[in-house]
């Protein structure tokens, strides 16, 4: 099946026609028919399968041209980088259509989004919480909206977005088209789509946690953060390998930790983006990324999520997330658009825990190798991981130290050649009374 296929009308083709899109995704041609019917919908599909398209296409051959001032269509995303890139998707399909659209969410002048508003518009899209502070006003009213579209649900509630959006919900036109978007199939998002939604069709392309065909998932045991820096310069070394790069780290502090490390010798090849980075710093970070005027990007998972970062090589993930659906996200990146990925993950003793919960979501092992003998093994702990790391011996454990080893035995279809001995157990601690005395 074509785009052609899909009767999506000339000015809506053309535009297809000059991004050079022909075949429809799955998701993309699922739910065309569903969302043109008028029924409520819920899809469930991976990072980069092309859930934009899939709602867009559908919602803008039905919007006719209109010169009311009050929104028809509101599309709630959870980040402001996933608005901007909304609207620029928005903005290619609708070059021969008369649509208008606008962006809007926290963190800029509210009076300038309040008189766009005004001027009139036919799609909006925005955050939650901006959204709710917009119709607050007056300003923004929904009595003319048609179709409500929510997209990254789960992160959303995730965000705690979830009273402004319940709030957004209930103010809206009882008599509309409700339609999201997910990754996953949460217990949370389950409760709001049966409150909110009338009987909606699900549409299931790829179940949470189906292995990713497309991307080489490789592990690497690494006992500290230190080495870890260590490991990171050393691959990004060769640029002809690492084309496009995009590291996840679990937080901001880490993000800007990391940062400094490698910018004294990577320069302006590598670039860092999380929350509190100035709006205007995200936006043109992004930008610099997709352009390859960046060729390394470390970011946190809120950010990312979402957006659709296009040619990457390889996805790093200097550390485990706390959750093994966000390792789904991160290592969907890349691999995309038919092409092969790789994505690494570097890990430490405690992380080993993720590491078996991500295998068991991903139904795939990862491939284990050894630290490269040229990579330094640091001794030196930082204050996060010295908690952790309480058994006076710890330094001492030629598994953790020399060779890079894996920490665990592996499976036989995935073991490399690796030398080192099993991880010593820790001794219990005595516990002692009020007194003193050893119990």
């Amino acid at each position: 099946m074509t785009f052609n296929d899909l009767s999506l009308g000339k000015p809506l083709q053309k535009a297809l026609n000059d991004l050079e899109f022909v075949y429809p995704t799955e998701i993309q041609r699922q739910s065309f028919p569903v969302i043109l019917s008028g029924r409520d919908m819920v899809g469930i599909a991976q990072t980069g399968t092309g859930k934009t398209f899939a709602y867009l296409l559908p919602v803008l051959r039905q919007l006719s041209f209109s010169a009311q001032r009050n929104p028809r269509i509101i599309i709630i995303v959870p980040t402001r980088e996933l608005v901007v890139q909304v609207i620029n998707e928005t903005e290619k399909l609708t070059r021969y259509l008369s649509v208008r659209s606008l962006g809007v969410y926290g963190g800029v002048n509210m009076n300038t989004q309040k008189q766009h508003i005004s001027a009139g518009t036919d799609i909006i899209a925005g955050t939650p919480g901006r959204i709710y502070d917009l119709a607050m006003t007056g300003i923004l009213r929904f009595s003319a909206i048609q179709k409500l579209i929510i997209d990254e649900v789960d992160e959303m509630l995730n965000l705690g977005f979830r009273p402004q959006l319940e709030a957004i919900m209930e103010t809206l036109p009882a008599r509309r088209q409700n339609i999201c978007f997910s990754a996953t199939l949460t217990e949370t998002v389950e409760k709001v789509i049966m409150k909110h939604f009338a009987n909606p069709e699900m549409i299931i392309v790829a179940p949470h946690g189906t292995p990713l065909e497309q991307i080489r998932l490789c592990g690497y045991h690494v006992p500290n953060y230190h080495t870890k820096i260590n490991f990171l310069k050393h691959l990004l070394q060769d640029a002809s390998v690492y084309e496009k790069v995009l590291v996840f780290v679990d937080s901001k502090k880490l993000a800007d930790r990391l940062y400094e490390s490698i910018h004294p010798i990577f320069g302006e090849e590598a670039g860092v983006i999380h929350s509190n980075k100035a709006q205007n710093t995200r936006l043109n970070t992004i930008e610099k990324f997709q352009q390859g005027t960046l060729r390394i990007l470390i970011a946190t998972d809120i950010i990312a999520r979402g957006l659709d970062f296009r040619e990457i090589s390889h996805v790093i993930n200097f550390d485990m997330p706390d959750e093994p659906g966000d390792f789904i996200h991160r290592v969907g990146r890349t691999g995309r658009a038919g092409k092969e990925g790789t994505a690494l993950a570097f890990i430490n003793e405690p992380e080993q825990q993720m590491q078996k919960k991500v295998e068991a979501l991903m139904q795939k092992e990862f491939a284990i190798y050894d630290l490269p003998g040229e990579v330094e093994i640091s001794k030196i702990f930082t204050p996060e991981e010295r908690p952790r790391l309480y058994d006076k011996n710890y330094l001492g454990t030629p598994s953790r130290l020399t060779g890079g080893g894996a920490f665990h035995e592996k499976s036989a279809k995935n073991r490399q050649e690796n030398s080192g001995s099993p991880a010593l157990k820790r001794p219990k601690r005595k516990s002692q009374n009020r007194s003193g005395k050893k119990k």
